[in-house]
């Protein structure tokens, strides 16, 4: 996984040479603590870097592609401190490719009412300057997260560390490789799109690879390094006995750790950030890979099943993007519903591979039949879910475009056993409520699969969407189903 503190937002400060060396070094000086105060501050993960002022056409343009070209660079942040002639930013905003965040703010919190002065008007002159700045970016139809507040304000400062992870994702994303193992699954439609349109737009590939490559890895892991798999599968999860060693199902165990390390060599030796797989086409494997796939979620991977390569590249962005955070990010599924007029419920599953991370209790470790796929009985961790607010999000291809679409839910705590249900579970109620958060999911054409955050806001979501340039669409607390289908509406001609 990506370490946050390894990439870098440059903190740049727009001026001109009219106001005199001396407001100029103030603005150098406030400007360097300001950048000082964001690198240190606990809500944004990355780094914060000055860069000196800019005050030309010339030193702008050569500042942004700096920002292009350096590689751990994820975005840059702008200001201005006083007045900015905003035709000095053309050339530089043409030619920036990498996410902005115009910050819009002061280096005072108050006005001096006492002292203030025309010398300090002429220094802090933001209020007026940004807007300079922003009627260009909004002329040039540019892509930017606008954020407004004094630079030492929790929310403003919450605000930009969110959008510094959407930003990670999205860096995250540029030149990722993506493993499809086999093809769609047959007939469906939502799990395909167009791989060649993703690569345009968001910078990673998809490749299709036989599953015979994966066999043979899988065939030549060594019994050695099976064995002191399986030992950790012992201390990390709840085991019953005839799964460990000597025990009537331990073989499943055992096959079980024998895919995960040819599976993770397969993905390690070809640079994968993530995988998807069909239960159709699993020649020369003994099961389907749940346990295998769980771990690998856990450890950073994306995945999604069915040969959705869509959420998988979506649940690697997300496991980017909630780095460091409490919770986890990982592939779902809506799977069925608890009609009770008084406790309307969805029930989140998948066959076997939800997301380890994503477990509110030590998971255990089972074998059981499984009545799709025609294999052995496959290992898998069985575990609930905690409750908690909680983000839905599927990514689709609309043909014209891509489609981002969140949900907001909440999650509740397990309201009974399911001893017959030995896979990962989670129970939630879709905001608004369950028939307007539904029927808004299926008018957006959102899929089955999604990505299930407990990290991440619809506002981080949103700036991701944005910095990808596609259509984002959010069901919420504040839904109306007429208002959500009259914007599809709107955006079906704004897109054409």
């Amino acid at each position: 996984m990506t370490n946050l503190k390894t990439l870098e937002v440059w903190f740049i400060t727009g001026s001109q040479h009219l106001y005199g060396e001396e407001t100029l070094n103030l603005v150098a000086e406030h400007s360097k603590a300001i950048a000082t105060g964001l690198d240190s501050a606990g809500q944004i993960p990355v780094r914060v870097v000055y860069k000196p002022t800019v005050k030309t056409t010339e030193e702008i343009y050569e500042t942004l592609l700096a920002a292009n070209s350096a590689e751990n660079v994820i975005g840059v942040i702008a200001w201005m401190h006083t007045f900015s002639p905003a035709k000095m930013w053309i050339r530089g905003l043409s030619i920036l490719k990498k996410p902005l965040l115009h910050l819009h703010t002061q280096y005072n919190r108050d006005i001096p009412w006492n002292s203030i002065d025309m010398d300090f008007m002429n220094l802090n002159q933001s209020a007026h300057g940004d807007r300079e700045f922003g009627f260009m970016v909004s002329r040039m139809r540019k892509n930017r997260k606008v954020v407004v507040g004094h630079w030492q304000d929790p929310e403003a400062l919450s605000q930009i560390g969110g959008w510094t992870r959407a930003a990670a994702g999205w860096y995250d994303w540029q030149g990722a490789k993506f493993a499809r193992f086999g093809d769609n699954m047959r007939y469906v439609a939502v799990t395909d799109g167009d791989k060649v349109e993703a690569e345009l737009k968001f910078g990673f590939s998809v490749n299709s690879y036989g599953i015979g490559d994966l066999v043979a890895l899988i065939n030549a892991v060594h019994d050695i390094d099976i064995e002191k798999l399986v030992g950790e599968y012992e201390k990390m999860y709840t085991i019953s006995d005839n799964l460990r060693r000597g025990g009537a199902d331990h073989s499943a165990v055992y096959e079980a750790a024998r895919i995960e390390l040819g599976l993770r060599k397969f993905l390690e030796d070809g640079n994968f950030k993530g995988f998807s797989d069909t239960f159709e086409d699993l020649h020369g494997m003994v099961q389907l890979p749940g346990l295998a796939v769980q771990r690998l979620l856990a450890d950073g991977y994306g995945f999604a099943g069915e040969g959705d390569w869509k959420t998988a590249a979506l649940v690697r962005a997300f496991k980017v993007m909630g780095t460091g955070l409490e919770g986890g990010n990982g592939f779902m599924e809506d799977y069925t519903y608890h009609f009770d007029p008084n406790n309307s419920l969805v029930l989140g599953s998948h066959m076997l591979e939800i997301d380890a991370s994503l477990a509110s209790t030590k998971p255990s470790l089972e074998v059981h039949p499984l009545g799709i796929g025609g294999k052995a009985d496959p290992a898998r961790l069985v575990f609930n879910v905690a409750g908690g607010h909680a983000i839905n999000a599927s990514l689709i291809d609309m043909g014209n475009r891509f489609r981002l679409l969140i949900n907001e839910v909440e999650a509740v705590e397990p309201q009974h056993e399911l001893p017959n249900l030995p896979v990962a579970r989670v129970l939630w109620k879709p905001l608004p409520d369950m028939k307007t958060g539904c029927a808004a999911w299926i008018y957006g054409g959102g899929a089955h699969h999604t990505v299930y955050s407990q990290n991440l806001s619809a506002e981080v979501i949103q700036d991701f969407a944005d910095m990808a340039d596609i259509e984002f669409l959010a069901i919420g607390k504040d839904t109306k189903l007429d208002e959500f289908r009259n914007e599809i509406r709107w955006n079906d001609i704004a897109y054409k």
